[in-house]
């Protein structure tokens, strides 16, 4: 008796533990849950990465943020004056290189695509250690002068705690993808003090889609990650700017062409990005682990020469904007953030390419408000209204994510004023991505593997067949001359409710269907046969892909459509609604 009650004391939490397991994995409000505590996490996580930063950056350089105090010596090497800047990526280099190659390889370059990798084709996964070695790389990377961003590196980490974490819930993978773009989401919000700007970037870029459960969960996890970052690191707007106002209406003439211009400068960008990698890939011949010291002699020699591209650049940022660099430098520094971002990415470096675009974007805009404001200075606002402005439109020229560019500005900068010219610039800027290059600055780093996500995203669950792979025998075919109440006889036997009509020489003329043939049964003066019936759908051929066979599936009545061989001319087989539904479940099921 002892004994049976002892056993049922250890059975109720053994049978609670499962009912909690059960109630996250299946309930939204065990996701909401989940949520929630990835957004502390990842708050968490961006505090802890901005601290390494920091760190490393005064370790490295001597100053908390060396681009606020540019040519500057390190006052712990008294007598080298700025010649430190030679030695500072290299070291850093000599640190991180080993520490990715050994431990997480996946940490290298600018973590978004590779996010949006796991969530398009392995279902959310990524590797746990991601997130400790891309905070310590890209830290490194960035405090050694690495000319790159720590928003895509807390993306990367924000997501990796979230695929852990749903892993551990045993959640199905539906379900680990939302997970994973809660941690992105949650990244961006904590590290810009951007709680809007956190669920848009999901949702546009990691998910690329739009569903109430998804977007419930991300903004949960924005909320509660912007939440920890304000009570550690303050509520102030991430860039401190003066009040900016649109004088007059005429200007929206020239934020348009401003989103022209600046639009084709961030696709400029990606392209130099991915071009600068492909001459570091063919010129470097050693261990992969060494390539990032190595590659740090030159963009040592690059910081020699501007300074100003020291780590993220903001302060740079913000002098530009506030007016105090002249139309020529402000261009020598858009240039030189290009190469420069390349050379850290190019070299092996581990950081983001957002801040790099909102850099260029505000040099290339500044410039170009400096020019109009010259021109037409009764008409225009400060030139920094288009640096600002630039900002958005360069992320959006190279990003593609117009709602993500829009939102983050405004609440980086808590200006109100620039959103009616910020939506139109990005707009126009998004407009002429879009008819210069086929791919974003992130999706181009997949499509270089082989990875084409557009396709992913139009296939849905289809995996990557052809119509040969799952087509059927072709049913019994109609002689042109069967009379149609004999056809709807052999119709309704078929089950397919549709059928080929062949000729007397066996020659295809097309498909009847029993609605066609229902439609003539009962009008005397109707056709004879069938052969007047035939109608030609579709073609699709044997080497067609399942996820091109979905419109013509969807347009054709009955349940199928014949499939032709390579040629298009002789019949080979039948493909069924049914076919396409088993191949979806498939994937699924492995």
């Amino acid at each position: 008796m002892a004994g049976g009650v002892e056993l049922r004391r250890r059975a109720v939490p053994v049978s609670a533990r499962g009912s909690l397991g059960a109630w996250i994995r299946d309930r939204n409000a065990g996701l909401m849950v989940l949520a929630l505590v990835i957004g502390v996490g990842a708050g968490l996580g961006a505090v802890a990465f901005r601290w390494l930063i920091t760190t490393a950056t005064h370790v490295l350089s001597g100053h908390e943020d060396y681009a606020a105090a540019p040519g500057s010596g390190h006052p712990w090497l008294p007598g080298w004056g700025s010649w430190f800047l030679l030695l500072a990526p290299v070291v850093a280099g000599l640190v991180y290189g080993p520490l990715v190659y050994r431990f997480a390889r996946e940490a290298r370059g600018h973590g978004v695509p590779e996010v949006m990798y796991s969530v398009a084709e392995r279902g959310g996964h990524i590797k746990p250690q991601v997130s400790l070695v891309k905070a310590l790389a890209s830290a490194l990377c960035i405090g050694g002068g690495g000319s790159v961003g720590r928003e895509g590196p807390i993306v990367q980490i924000g997501a990796a705690l979230g695929s852990t974490l749903g892993r551990v819930a045993k959640l199905p993978e539906r379900r680990l993808r939302v997970l994973v773009a809660c941690g992105a989401a949650g990244g961006i919000a904590a590290t810009f003090n951007a709680p809007l700007a956190g669920p848009f970037f999901a949702m546009e870029l990691i998910l690329q889609s739009f569903t109430i459960e998804s977007f419930g969960a991300v903004v949960l996890a924005s909320v509660a990650a912007s939440v920890t970052g304000r009570a550690i690191m303050g509520n102030e707007a991430f860039l401190s700017l003066p009040v900016f106002q649109v004088r007059n209406p005429v200007e929206f003439a020239l934020f348009a062409v401003l989103g022209l211009v600046i639009g084709a400068v961030g696709v400029l960008f990606a392209k130099v990005l991915y071009r600068v990698e492909d001459v570091c890939d063919r010129i470097w011949r050693g261990p992969e682990w060494l390539r990032p010291a190595a590659g740090g002699v030159l963009l040592g020699g690059l910081l020699m020469l501007l300074p100003q591209l020291y780590g993220v650049g903001y302060p740079v940022l913000g002098d530009a904007i506030d007016g105090d660099y002249a139309i020529g430098f402000l261009l020598v520094l858009l240039a030189g953030k290009m190469v420069a971002t390349s050379l850290t990415i190019g070299i092996g470096g581990s950081g983001g390419v957002f801040a790099p675009s909102l850099f260029i974007g505000a040099m290339g805009g500044t410039a170009f408000g400096l020019v109009v404001h010259a021109l037409l200075p009764g008409v225009t606002a400060s030139p920094g209204v288009y640096g600002l402005i630039g900002m958005g439109a360069a992320f959006a020229g190279s990003a593609r994510a117009p709602i993500t560019g829009v939102i983050t500005l405004f609440e980086i900068t808590g200006e109100y004023s620039i959103i009616l010219p910020m939506m139109s610039t990005v707009v126009v800027a998004t407009l002429v991505s879009r008819a210069l290059s086929r791919d974003t600055i992130y999706t181009a780093k997949l499509r270089r593997r082989g990875i084409d996500l557009d396709a992913r995203h139009r296939r849905g669950r289809l995996p990557d067949r052809t119509v040969g792979s799952v087509m059927e025998q072709v049913p019994d075919s109609l002689p042109a001359t069967t009379a149609p109440r004999d056809a709807s006889e052999l119709l309704a036997r078929s089950g397919h409710g549709v059928l080929p009509v062949v000729d007397g020489a066996g020659t295809y003329l097309g498909c009847v269907t029993a609605r066609a043939v229902a439609e003539v049964l009962g009008d005397p003066d109707a056709v004879e046969t069938v052969g007047d019936l035939a109608e030609v759908p579709a073609a699709i051929t044997s080497t067609t892909n399942l996820v091109d066979a979905l419109d013509p599936l969807a347009d054709a009545e009955g349940t199928g459509l014949p499939v032709f061989g390579e040629d298009g001319r002789e019949l080979v087989g039948w493909v069924t609604h049914q076919a396409l539904l088993d191949a979806m479940r498939a994937p699924a099921a492995r």
